[in-house]
């Protein structure tokens, strides 16, 4: 009887509506942490963020030199140690390079604890005919950090974003998708919204971990589209 009501309901046009899915959380109150904000990557991202009005600290396993890029970044970044760093963010970007990837995260188990993590890492190796993506034994560098940190949040996301666009004071909008992946949605809109403090961006749900595979190796196409004409080409999503 339940259920013939509810189908009554239905047909009534009585159902609830469906979320908006523009319609993300504000996100403004929260501090977010750059393990790895002295690489090119993880300073653009640091410096944009802030400018974007967020609090923002970066990290490196010498505070010293987060210190001193904290400075180089201004906009009332903070520079400490990728421990502390940790500790004191409610969302921590993982932004170190490929290579040292599990060994931070590991390190990091208990300062993460219960965090929201977003990993930007992007597994690639080169040679002579250019970049190619690698496929780390999980699947994935997010999926690696969600095994090394299995009471975190773990999600996926800033994998297509030029460090030389993020850098440049001169450009006032960057305009790209940022493709948002992770295992609850909610932690996932919560992404979504920090990309959006980005003028010109926008976060956009992608999927399940099990599908970051793709999204990072898509690196190594843009490395080749970049270098053959000379740009800084990101990724835009059509019809939605």
């Amino acid at each position: 009887m339940r259920r013939m009501n509810a189908a009554a309901s239905d047909a009534a046009g009585n159902t609830a509506p469906k979320k908006d899915p523009w319609d993300l959380p504000d996100v403004s109150g929260m501090t977010v942490g750059v393990l790895g904000g002295t690489g090119d990557q993880g300073r653009g991202l640091a410096y944009r963020l802030a400018r974007g009005g967020m609090a923002v600290t970066v990290g490196s396993r010498a505070a010293e030199r987060a210190r001193q890029a904290a400075e180089e970044i201004g906009h009332g970044v903070e520079g400490v140690d990728n421990a502390e760093c940790a500790r004191r963010s409610d969302i921590v970007i993982v932004a170190v390079p490929w290579e040292g990837h599990a060994k931070t995260v590991e390190s990091l188990r208990e300062e993460l604890r219960g965090k929201l993590v977003v990993d930007c890492v992007n597994p690639l190796g080169f040679d002579k005919k250019g970049a190619y993506a690698l496929v780390p034994e999980e699947g994935s560098a997010a999926e690696q950090a969600a095994a090394l940190l299995p009471e975190s949040r773990v999600t996926a996301a800033f994998h297509h974003l030029s460090a030389v666009l993020l850098s440049d004071p001169e450009v006032e909008e960057i305009a790209t998708d940022v493709m948002v992946l992770g295992e609850k949605r909610a932690d996932c809109e919560i992404v979504q919204a920090l990309a959006a403090r980005i003028p010109g961006m926008r976060g956009v749900f992608a999927g399940r971990l099990r599908n970051a595979h793709q999204v990072e190796s898509l690196v190594a196409n843009l490395i080749s589209v970049n270098r053959r004409y000379k740009a800084h080409a990101g990724v835009r999503l059509t019809d939605i």
